[in-house]
């Protein structure tokens, strides 16, 4: 069983550790019980509010993320003269700046509280996002994307964080797989989106016509800001603040959790946190796990278009018929999730939704046919886009109490950004029609996916064997209340999730 047992008696700790499954001990608190019927009633109240609130602002990240594809086939490669290698500097820079603000940022996440951090950055994107509607060179546009890196490297994590303080670990995955599923949404939405604001006249000052691409970035921009600027006024601060809470619902959201942890979701971080993240062996299967997802993933948002358009198509087509495999993809990975949660197991299904991803990329590789090689596109969607949720949740879950899951979520997503900066160069100009290297790249990276998946299950099993035959016993010894509790994923009697 996933999850923690009460310390031993013996030791004569009070302190809960977490289950994987509802109990009496996971409703009760001290003198404070409620009912099993009375929780489901609190979650379902958080379902309404929090799972769609994250869905929303990272699908308007990922859109602003990834509209740079749409708009390079509307008008703005030749426009800004993306000749050669330029293009995939544009994307490349955005994800290094990316990667090296997610720990930080996710720190800042931690001591400033999601209220106003979070709805923050959103609008910070949904300016950048604006902004590049007005750039007029190559030069202009790597800055913007910079800029777009430094806002968005820290929603990722920050919204999975933000999720974790709402839910046992047993209900994560399906909510962070609804949550993530945003990518494939804002895929869909994109194309819709792109074909849409490109018709839209000319418009502006003489000086300045917004026009094609450029009103792709301004409308979505300026909505994304304006959708950050109201955020504050509904996203919570921790369970026991919720406003669509009444008093005793709260204390019950709020004490459900520390039951389920011993540790309070407000502790600060500290360093030996950072080194529990950084020690835990489980974080690098999923970060890795993460990079090769992350190369398929990005690759295949940013580079969707121009692939659909070097197929023969015309700029409208591509982008209208680049919204089917994403809308497959979005259903799948929330039925993944939820199919994970109730089995409470993570590694089966990223080992299995690898095989669909590996078989499309074959097709695109070596398959000519465009219909047939379009077919392979809906296998990599529905086979990689699941990945990215999976290996989040499988990390979350088994990072311990809540200072280290905070650090190990944005470890995990940055480790596996650089994935996203490698995707950036897996599909270059000289390579067009068929994009041979781009195809293999993510070939092999689905089956070291299949890899890292099978080798986290063969891990977890093992490790909690140990356990069960009492080789981590010694961990207690000579340790204190707190310094038990702060154990976390190595005390003794935790149990890894597979």
């Amino acid at each position: 069983m996933a999850g923690y047992e009460s310390a031993s008696a013996e030791k004569g700790q009070s302190v809960l550790y977490e289950r994987g499954v509802t109990s009496p001990s996971d409703r009760s608190t001290d003198e404070f019980t409620w009912t099993e019927e009375e929780e489901t009633a609190v979650r379902r109240k958080l379902d309404r509010v929090i799972v769609p609130l994250t869905t929303f602002l990272y699908l308007l990240c990922f859109l602003d993320r990834a509209n740079v594809g749409n708009a390079r086939i509307q008008g703005m490669a030749k426009d800004l003269n993306l000749v050669g290698y330029r293009f995939n500097w544009v994307t490349s820079i955005f994800y290094i700046v990316y990667m090296f603000v997610e720990v930080p940022s996710n720190i800042l996440l931690k001591k400033i509280g999601p209220k106003w951090y979070l709805p923050m950055l959103v609008a910070g994107f949904g300016f950048v996002s604006l902004c590049t509607a007005f750039v007029q060179s190559f030069q202009g546009l790597l800055a913007a994307r910079a800029m777009l890196g430094v806002f968005e490297g820290g929603v990722m994590p920050g919204l999975a964080f933000f999720i974790t303080c709402f839910y046992k670990r047993n209900e994560l995955l399906f909510r962070i797989g609804i949550y993530v599923s945003a990518a494939s949404m804002a895929g869909a939405f994109g194309g819709l989106l792109a074909t849409g604001l490109a018709r839209i006249p000319p418009w502006g000052a003489s000086s300045m016509i917004i026009h094609t691409w450029r009103n792709i970035f301004f409308f979505e921009g300026l909505f994304t800001l304006i959708v950050g600027a109201a955020a504050p006024f509904l996203m919570p601060t921790a369970p026991g603040e919720c406003w669509f809470l009444n008093e005793r619902e709260r204390r019950i959201a709020h004490d459900r959790l520390i039951s389920k942890t011993g540790a309070g979701e407000h502790e600060k971080v500290r360093p030996r946190h950072v080194k529990r993240a950084v020690f835990n062996i489980t974080n690098y299967i999923c970060a890795f796990g993460f990079f090769f997802i992350n190369i398929t993933v990005q690759g295949i948002s940013l580079f969707m278009p121009t692939i659909l358009n070097d197929l023969g198509w015309t700029a409208t087509k591509a982008q209208l018929y680049s919204v089917p495999p994403y809308v497959c993809a979005c259903l799948v990975a929330i039925g993944i999730a939820f199919a994970s949660d109730k089995t409470n197991r993570r590694g089966i299904y990223l080992a299995i939704f690898t095989i669909p991803a590996i078989a499309g990329f074959a097709i695109l590789r070596w398959v000519t046919d465009p219909n047939v090689r379009y077919g392979g596109i809906f296998l990599i969607t529905i086979g990689a886009f699941p990945g990215g949720p999976g290996f989040l949740a499988w990390a979350t879950n088994n990072a311990g109490n809540p200072s280290v899951r905070a650090v190990s979520t944005a470890y995990v997503v940055t480790l596996g950004t650089a994935g996203g900066i490698l995707s950036t160069w897996t599909y270059v100009a000289k390579d067009a029609p068929k994009y041979p290297t781009g195809h293999t790249i993510n070939l092999a990276g689905q089956c070291c996916v299949l890899i890292l998946a099978v080798a986290g299950i063969i891990y977890s099993k093992w490790e909690n064997k140990q356990r069960d035959l009492g080789k981590r016993d010694h961990r207690l010894n000579g340790l204190n209340e707190e310094q038990i509790r702060d154990l976390g994923y190595r005390h003794p009697e935790f149990r890894y999730i597979h």
